[in-house]
C-alpha cells in the first residue's frame, strides 16, 4: 500500500477544514445598546442557545454600541443583505413599516401583562410579518418597558409642565406628535448624541424607559424622572429577508426557537434591570415622581382616532384592545 506523503496529507486536511467551514454559518447582529443593557444580554442568550441547538452549525456574532451604525442605518443594511440581524425600537421601524405606528399610540397597553399577551398573540405575529414586503422579517419582541419623561431643571407633574421644554424624541412621527400634543417641543436626536445634548442644554430633557436612563448615565445630568408611562413601545428583533431566504428550513427553525427563548429570558432580566435602575438613580439623587397618568392619557386621547377606520392599522389597534 502506498504511503501518503506529507503534502498529500496537508492538502487533505485543508480540504476537510474547508468542508467543515462550509457547514458553519455566521449571522452578524448589530445594535446600538451598551453591553450592560438587558436587551444585549438577551441577544447573548440567543447566540448561546442557537449555537448549542445547531451544534455549532449556526452562530451569531454581535456588534453592540452602534459599531455598525444607528438603528435606521442597521435597518438599511438588513434590506440589502450587508447585515443579517438587528434590534430596533418599533418607533424607528414605523418609518419603514407604517403599521408599527400602532405600537406607539399613548396608553394603548393597559399594563405590562397586557403588552406581553399582545407580543405572544396572533396579533403580535401579524406585526412581525408586516415588514416582509420591505425585506424585514420580525423574529420576536423584546420588552422595552414604559417610556417616561426625565428632565434637568424641573419635574414633569402635569402636561402643562412640558410647555416651553425641548424634549428629545426618537426619529418617529408618532413620538414627535405625542410631545407636541402634550405641549412640549419635540427634538429628534440620535441616542448616541443625547448625553452631550443634555449637558450642553440643546434639550431640556428626554423620554425613555428606566433601564436606558440608567445604563446611558443620563441620570448624571437629569435629576428628575416622572413615571407618566405615556408609551410602552417594544423593541423588535429583525432579520433581513435576504438572509432569511438563504437559510434552510432547519436553520430557520433553530433561529426562531432561539429568538423565542431569548424573548422569555429578556423579560426576566428586564424586570431585574428596572429594579436595579430605580435603586441606582435614587441613590444618585434623582427625584422620582409619580404623576396622575390620567392627565396625560386624556391629553393624548386624539391618537385613538388617528387611523382610518377599516385600515390595517385600525384593525390592529382594535385587536390589541380586545386582548385580555
Amino acid at each position: 500500500m502506498k504511503s501518503i506523503s506529507f503534502f498529500s496529507l496537508l492538502s487533505l486536511l485543508i480540504l476537510l477544514s474547508c468542508d467543515s467551514q462550509k457547514e458553519e454559518k455566521i449571522l452578524r447582529l448589530a445594535h446600538g445598546l451598551d453591553t450592560n443593557h438587558p436587551v444585549h444580554q438577551a441577544m447573548v442568550h440567543l447566540g448561546e442557545r442557537l449555537e448549542e441547538t445547531s451544534e455549532g452549525k449556526l452562530k451569531v456574532i454581535i456588534y453592540p454600541s452602534g459599531q455598525l451604525g444607528a438603528e435606521r442605518e442597521c435597518l438599511e443594511l438588513l434590506q440589502i443583505g450587508s447585515l443579517d440581524v438587528t434590534k430596533v425600537s418599533a418607533a424607528v421601524l414605523e418609518n419603514f413599516v407604517p403599521e408599527y405606528k400602532v405600537l406607539s399610540v399613548p396608553y394603548i397597553f393597559r399594563d405590562k401583562a397586557h403588552s406581553h399577551n399582545v407580543y405572544d398573540s396572533e396579533v403580535g405575529k401579524r406585526f412581525l410579518t408586516k415588514g416582509e414586503n420591505y425585506r424585514l422579517r420580525g423574529l420576536c419582541f423584546y420588552d422595552a418597558g414604559s417610556r417616561s419623561f426625565y428632565t434637568k431643571d424641573r419635574p414633569i407633574i402635569t402636561p402643562s409642565d412640558l410647555e416651553g421644554m425641548k424634549i428629545r424624541v426618537q426619529k418617529s412621527n408618532m413620538a414627535v406628535a405625542m410631545v407636541q400634543q402634550l405641549g412640549g417641543s419635540p427634538t429628534p436626536i440620535s441616542w448616541g448624541e443625547l448625553y452631550t445634548a443634555l449637558q450642553q442644554g440643546v434639550v431640556d430633557g428626554a423620554e425613555n424607559n428606566l433601564p436606558s436612563f440608567h445604563t446611558s448615565k443620563h441620570y448624571e445630568v437629569c435629576k428628575f424622572y416622572s413615571f407618566d408611562e405615556h408609551t410602552a413601545v417594544p423593541d423588535v428583533l429583525l432579520i433581513g429577508t435576504v438572509t432569511w431566504n438563504r437559510l434552510n428550513d432547519q436553520e430557520r427553525k433553530w433561529l426562531q426557537e432561539a429568538a423565542n427563548a431569548s424573548a422569555i429570558y429578556q423579560r426576566e432580566v428586564w424586570a431585574q434591570a428596572e429594579d436595579e435602575a430605580l435603586r441606582v438613580i435614587k441613590e444618585a439623587g434623582v427625584a422620582v415622581n409619580y404623576p396622575d397618568k390620567a392627565l396625560f392619557a386624556n391629553k393624548t386621547r386624539a391618537f385613538d382616532e388617528l387611523f382610518e377606520e377599516g385600515s390595517e392599522a385600525s384593525q390592529l389597534m382594535h385587536a390589541i384592545k380586545e386582548i385580555k
